[in-house]
């Protein structure tokens, strides 16, 4: 791999996945990428890199993506994240939706699903009969491979001590086949592919956004706008939560406050909408 076919790949993950590659992963895109190469019966990598930024690429993109990607996860990762949920961020949620209001969450880079699954566990055990009520979660990955993995909901059966009691033993199954989330959780998510660089189709704003270890492999400026656009789709006082060596900076800045380790929360009250562009607005 010459200096010129890793800057062709790192600007091509950049401008289509918004990943920044610095030379320093240089070795690590050489390693995972010779794979695809040996694939695909490649001669050489100035050979891949044609593939992947012609049209007939779109797939092997795909394959490039998940590759470069590392899908670390885990059952209630950042547990202080759930704690929050429990005692301070889901009770009032809850209460409006019994009141007839509507409860949106996103987790935003959900990765294999282990995340919008937490979340469902614990909305769960706080209000059994969640389905009931209208509270959805989204669940979203620019990989459409860990998305179906996420959808199918089964995983491997040591996964299940990460699951604390008595979410355990009431909202999951354990089989021969390993772990799999029962139909109460399943029911309140929807997972989709979703690129956070490109368009963002939802409508209506959101009451809490997860979005953890996923700003990392952006580089400052693109941080900067993903944090801008989360805000303009937040209800006043939703909140976002974000990974450990992340930190929130650019305009959002301003309109968020910390309220806990990397967690915010929408300055304002549901009567003080912030005004919003046009543009802004078609993205809720």
């Amino acid at each position: 791999m010459t200096d010129a076919d890793f800057r062709r790949i790192a600007r091509s993950v950049q401008a289509e996945f918004g990943i920044f590659l610095p030379d320093i992963k240089r070795d690590l895109v050489y390693s995972r990428l010779l794979r695809r190469l040996r694939t695909l019966g490649l001669a050489d990598f100035a050979a891949y890199c044609d593939l992947v930024e012609s049209g007939a690429g779109l797939a092997e993109r795909t394959e490039m993506l998940s590759a470069l990607t590392t899908n670390v996860t885990h059952f209630f990762r950042e547990m202080h994240h759930f704690d929050q949920l429990r005692t301070q961020i889901l009770p009032p949620l809850l209460q409006a939706a019994r009141n007839g209001g509507r409860v949106r969450l996103w987790s935003a880079g959900c990765s294999s699903g282990q995340e919008p699954y937490s979340i469902a566990l614990t909305l769960l055990d706080l209000l059994p009969d969640a389905s009931r009520y209208d509270i959805r979660i989204l669940a979203t990955d620019v990989d459409p491979q860990v998305i179906a993995r996420a959808r199918a909901g089964h995983y491997a059966a040591a996964e299940r001590e990460s699951i604390p009691e008595p979410m355990r033993s009431q909202f999951t199954e354990t089989g021969a086949d390993g772990l799999r989330i029962g139909e109460a959780a399943r029911a309140l998510i929807t997972f989709a592919p979703l690129n956070l660089m490109g368009d963002w189709p939802m409508r209506g704003a959101f009451d809490v956004i997860m979005c953890r270890n996923v700003a990392i492999y952006f580089d400052a400026p693109t941080q900067v706008r993903l944090w801008d656009r989360f805000t303009s789709i937040m209800q006043p006082g939703a909140h976002l939560l974000i990974g450990h060596s992340e930190r929130i900076a650019g305009p959002a800045e301003a309109l968020l406050e910390n309220i806990g380790t990397t967690a915010y929360r929408l300055r304002g009250h549901p009567a003080e909408a912030p005004v919003r562009s046009a543009a802004e607005r078609s993205l809720a």
